[in-house]
């Protein structure tokens, strides 16, 4: 028997540890919502679930530098895995029907230098209605100044607002078991009927820290379920990606206007180089038409833009 080189016995090791990778990336793609969500854990593996798309690259490296057959096939099963179970946000999707309804949100950063520029960009989107979460007592007057001058209705609750083209029937402040309000219910009057409009900005969310969070999408939820509306919206900051289990009882009563009409993931966070998507637009008893990302100046998020036609 030939007696293994070194330059073999390094490719096989290469290899074994392509294939172990390989597995480990591919069955953490698959069952990242088996795994326990002890202090939040589970809650960030489904979050980063998707991302490990960004493990292939370097696999398929390891895999050309094995120069093994089997360590190449191994760094192509966690793409095959991530196309099944997250590429179908890239296909094309929505509804061709012309659009009756705009809606945009914002998370405006409570420190923004320049709230104005933000808000002026939002309302360039052409939406209809608007919410902005995370608009400080300091941030008002120039969100004001340039919002007033596209919407001629506003209703404010603590820091979140709604501004529409079109009355307001009712507003009122929504419990998201924070203990203040940071979300308001209002009815907007369209020319198609009214719709229930939620701008909604829920408790923050920190590796290891999200029980907060938590507890205010399963108040949401509560409150999304017991709507007696035919026609409703979220807008907001919801701090929960929608391949996070903790919005799952949200997402039994809405549907995702970037899922069922975007293209691609939609992610808004960070603004400069977004990798997760806590900004949403659920909807339901509506027919989602388009939906999209938009990069606002001087804040941390991307708005969140989408259309319907209002059956």
């Amino acid at each position: 028997m030939s007696a293994i080189t070194p330059q073999r016995a390094k490719r096989r090791l290469l290899t074994a540890l392509v294939v172990v990778l390989a597995a480990l990336v591919t069955a953490t793609m698959a069952f990242h919502r088996s795994v326990p969500n002890v202090a939040g854990f589970g809650s960030v593996l489904d979050t980063v679930a998707p991302l490990l798309l960004l493990a292939v690259p370097v696999l398929l490296v390891g895999a050309v530098l094995a120069r093994t057959r089997t360590a190449v096939a191994a760094a192509v099963v966690p793409l095959v895995a991530w196309a099944l179970l997250f590429g179908r946000v890239w296909l094309p999707k929505g509804d061709p029907g012309a659009t009756e309804l705009r809606v945009a949100g914002q998370n405006v950063n409570a420190a923004n230098p320049d709230p104005a520029a933000t808000a002026a960009a939002v309302a360039a989107t052409d939406a209809d209605v608007v919410a902005l979460v995370e608009v400080g007592e300091n941030l008002a007057e120039p969100v004001a100044a340039a919002m007033s001058a596209h919407y001629d209705h506003h209703v404010r609750v603590s820091t979140v607002e709604l501004w529409s083209r079109y009355p307001i029937a009712d507003y009122a402040g929504v419990d998201t078991a924070l203990g203040w309000d940071r979300a308001l219910r209002a009815v907007v009057d369209t020319p198609d009927g009214e719709v229930a409009v939620y701008a909604v900005h829920l408790g923050s969310a920190r590796p290891g820290v999200t029980a907060t969070r938590d507890r205010s999408v399963r108040a949401l939820a509560d409150t999304v379920a017991a709507d007696p509306a035919s026609r409703l919206v979220v807008l907001g900051d919801l701090n929960t990606a929608v391949t996070d289990r903790v919005i799952a009882p949200l997402r039994a009563h809405v549907r995702d206007a970037q899922a069922d009409a975007g293209h691609g993931p939609g992610a808004t966070w960070p603004a400069s180089l977004p990798v997760i998507r806590p900004d949403q637009i659920l909807y339901r008893g509506l027919t989602a038409t388009t939906a999209e990302v938009v990069h606002t100046p001087a804040t941390d998020h991307r708005a969140v833009v989408a259309g319907f036609r209002v059956d």
